[in-house]
Formats: C-alpha cells, structure tokens, sequence
C-alpha cells in the first residue's frame, strides 16, 4: 500500500525532471532578428548575380570570419543563389589586429560593383567559440547584411546568436543558426530583376 508521502516523492522526482529538462532545453537556445529596409514587399531574386562578401572577425578566436564563410556560401548556393561570386582572396583580411578591417569590404563592395554584380552579402562574426566552464558549450554570434549594389543601400539584414550541448560541434551550431538567417532571406526563385 502507497501512502501520501511516496507519492509526494514520486511527484517531487517528476518535478525536478521536468525542471531539469527545461534547464537542458535552454541552454541549447538560439535568437534570430531579421529585417528588410523599410519595404514590407521585399523579394531578392536569387536569379541575379550575387557577392559573397568578407565577414569580418569581431571575434578573439583566429579565422572565425573565413570558417563562418565556409559555411555561409554553400548554403546561399542551396537556396537558390546560382549566380554567387566569392570575392577575391586578395581581399581576405581576417586578423584580430587589423584597425579597421571595414576597408575590406569597402574594397570588396567596389570589386563586386565593377564586376556588374547586383547584390552583395556579407556581415560579421561576433562570437565563435565554446564557453568557459564544466560543460563548455559551444556558442556562436552572426550578423548578415545584404546590399543592393545600384543604390549602395543595405536592403535586408539578420542577427542571431545560438549555443549549443556540451557535446556539440561549434561548427555545426554555426551551420543551424547560419542556415536560420538564410531562411529568413527574402528570395525568388523566378526570372531576375534585370530580366522584367
């Protein structure tokens, strides 16, 4: 026969399960914003010619901009981006010691721009790395900007944050959240803008 106080043991021990996967749950989390320039219409063909710009490191981990690209343009490529140039290597500066590293993407806007290439992505990584701690989770910070190359103006941006388990790879909580924002790019699949 059970009496009451086993079953506020069992209820207690249900309790603090269900607490502790809720804890579990956010410590894999993520936060994505994105928004277009003002226009609530916004469709970006993916038929156009596109740029991969330089993501800048604003991070203390070596390299973390050109292993976020690594990710970011096969990805652009599955969605639809066909037409994607990478901008050239002579123009890749991803140091923690550069002043002002926006030069190099002001010189790869003018190399896309010469090569009459309609829009340019690029952005910055702002975390890349894995915590500090027992568990040592793995945590990454993207910001992505989309450029109309014709007016100069940013028409779309994105901006998330994700962390991942302990036992998780840092580059593959970066694939997630990367691919998260390029979801909530606004692409056509028809005919370019050129085109019409």
């Amino acid at each position: 026969m059970h009496t009451s106080s086993s079953y506020r043991g069992v209820w207690r021990r249900v309790a603090m399960s269900v607490c502790a996967a809720a804890v579990l749950g956010l410590s894999a989390c993520a936060v994505t914003s994105t928004a277009s320039s003002g226009n609530t219409t916004l469709a970006l063909p993916a038929a156009e010619k596109w740029a991969m710009l330089p993501l800048l490191n604003r991070t203390e981990t070596p390299l973390a901009g050109l292993r976020a690209e690594s990710i970011v343009e096969p990805l652009l490529v599955q969605h639809g981006l066909t037409q994607l140039q990478l901008y050239p290597s002579a123009l890749a500066k991803d140091s923690m010691l550069a002043a002002d590293d926006r030069a190099a993407v002001d010189a790869a806007r003018q190399w896309a721009q010469s090569q009459t290439i309609r829009y340019a992505i690029g952005g910055s990584v702002d975390e890349w790395r894995y915590k500090v701690g027992v568990d040592g989770e793995p945590a990454v910070g993207i910001s992505l900007m989309v450029w109309d190359l014709q007016t100069g103006q940013v028409v779309w941006s994105g901006v998330g944050g994700k962390s991942g388990y302990s036992r998780e790879a840092l580059s593959a909580v970066a694939q997630k959240l990367i691919s998260k924002l390029i979801e909530d790019l606004p692409l056509t699949r028809g005919a370019s803008a050129a085109a019409q």
